[in-house]
């Protein structure tokens, strides 16, 4: 049986109350998680807060404490675990910017230039433009929930193409074009 496999049964088994999936689960699901979560913070700023144990962490608490879930495979739970990191990820930026503000979050000047492109490969990590990306994201989910879903799973779940049309249910080329376009999207309504 492969790890994919197994992760699933776990997880609908931890779905059904079995406490000791959890526990088969954790270890495989946290090195994942942590891969995810250093990704997002190796480029964060210098004293940032936020380190990537404690992006775990958080995750795992939100994700333990979700309630009853009708985990449906592996993909499934990281594409959960993308919008618990996206939430957590989101907060702590606010948290950042408004500390700085002395209290009040400001939005980007149109004079700070927001790269979705340096966003998206992890290059870039500013408070500002990670809040940016979220309210864009917000509005794009009004007008294609699909589009926004692609970018929350591939940019803040790091999950592949693949694993992204498997949660969607589309194909990986859907995934590609939804993709492209919503890059294409957020780069206009981001500030430039």
């Amino acid at each position: 049986m492969t790890e994919t496999a197994e992760i699933t049964i776990w997880l609908k088994a931890w779905a059904a109350g079995d406490r000791a999936a959890l526990d088969r689960l954790m270890p495989v699901l946290y090195a994942e998680m942590h891969r995810l979560a250093r990704r997002h913070m190796k480029h964060e700023q210098a004293g940032n807060s936020l380190q990537a144990t404690v992006l775990i962490n958080e995750a795992y608490l939100k994700l333990v404490n979700v309630g009853e879930v009708d985990w449906k495979d592996r993909a499934h739970f990281f594409a959960v675990s993308a919008q618990v990191m996206r939430r957590i990820l989101v907060d702590a930026a606010r948290t950042r910017s408004a500390a700085k503000r002395g209290g009040q979050a400001r939005k980007i000047a149109h004079s700070s230039a927001v790269n979705f492109d340096e966003i998206a490969d992890g290059s870039s990590r500013r408070a500002e433009e990670v809040i940016a990306v979220d309210n864009a994201l917000a509005a794009l989910a009004q007008l294609d929930a699909r589009k926004a879903q692609v970018i929350e799973m591939r940019f803040f779940g790091g999950l592949s193409v693949e694993e992204t049309a498997e949660v969607l249910g589309v194909s990986p080329q859907t995934v590609m074009r939804d993709w492209k376009l919503a890059r294409a999207w957020l780069m206009r309504e981001l500030p430039k």
